[in-house]
């Protein structure tokens, strides 16, 4: 057991962040391998849990990426990915829509709501949340060496985003979890990208922070060594210059956009580290990358 005096002094510590972050909204995103195994995710709801029982105002967009593709492999339906986006044709949409607006939204608002607050599974249709078009993408065609248009079926990309039933569910003290699926124009369900939707959920509600959680514990720099803050010039600088690559450029990509849309602060950091939000909004020294303007 922790001595009484350390926990005295970690709550007292902590006390300048409670009143930075009183009343204010955070967005998290939480998916992929942060969702980890059931004691992980009971440790996230708790961590949730803490920051609505503390004053503030937690919003959570989850994935589902792996729960897509054991439902899938069960089912013999065979995926594609072009760029790293799940090419969703009519059948798979719908399995699609069934894990991430069921399966998988209804565990992670149970588990937030085990820990002690109350918690509501929703998807981008509820409320007419996300309001999405068809995601356009070109590849280079091998022949010509020009650019072609990509068909990616249902998948789609935020249009609007209307925080009504958001705002309302803030005020009532309930926690949102967000699936990412949208509605296009014509009633149409589309697949969107987790963190797309964080980041446009984020900076529609103008929140004080976007947390992103992956695993890795945030943006390393030429010299391999991680980096505790950035600005979006120095994002880009690096995403030029070669050291910001792969699978993190759609990280940082939506943190500046989530930056440009009115977010004081993106934060990238490792999600499957014991409470790692805590640490992150709590403590001087933080839990990953922050990005700021």
């Amino acid at each position: 057991m922790t001595d009484p005096h350390d926990q005295m002094a970690i709550l007292a510590g902590a006390l300048p962040y409670l009143k930075r972050y009183d009343d204010q909204i955070i967005v998290v995103k939480y998916g992929g391998h942060a969702m980890g195994e059931e004691d992980t995710a009971l440790r996230f709801g708790r961590d949730i849990a803490l920051l609505e029982q503390v004053g503030v105002n937690p919003v959570v967009v989850h994935g589902g990426g792996p729960q897509i593709n054991a439902m899938l492999k069960r089912l013999n339906v065979q995926s594609t990915f072009v760029n790293g986006l799940r090419v969703t044709d009519e059948q798979m949409v719908d399995v699609v829509e069934m894990v991430l607006a069921g399966t998988v939204n209804k565990q992670v608002a149970e588990a937030i709501t085990r820990a002690g607050v109350i918690a509501v599974g929703i998807s981008g249709k509820d409320g007419n949340l996300i309001r999405a078009r068809k995601a356009e993408r070109t590849v280079i065609d091998p022949e010509t060496k020009q650019p072609r248009p990509l068909d990616l079926g249902y998948v789609g990309e935020p249009a609007e985003v209307d925080t009504k039933v958001l705002r309302l569910m803030i005020g009532a003290d309930i926690v949102p979890v967000v699936a990412p699926v949208g509605v296009g124009p014509d009633g149409q369900t589309y697949n969107i990208n987790a963190d797309t939707v964080a980041g446009a959920i984020a900076g529609a509600l103008g929140a004080v922070r976007l947390l992103m959680l992956t695993d890795v514990a945030g943006v390393r720099g030429p010299d391999g060594k991680h980096i505790p803050e950035m600005s979006v010039a120095d994002v880009r600088a690096g995403i030029a210059e070669g050291w910001i690559s792969a699978g993190m450029i759609p990280k940082v990509e939506t943190c500046i956009y989530a930056i440009e849309k009115g977010v004081q602060g993106a934060v990238i950091l490792d999600g499957r580290v014991p409470h790692a939000v805590l640490a992150e909004l709590f403590t001087e020294g933080g839990a990953g990358t922050l990005i700021k303007a």
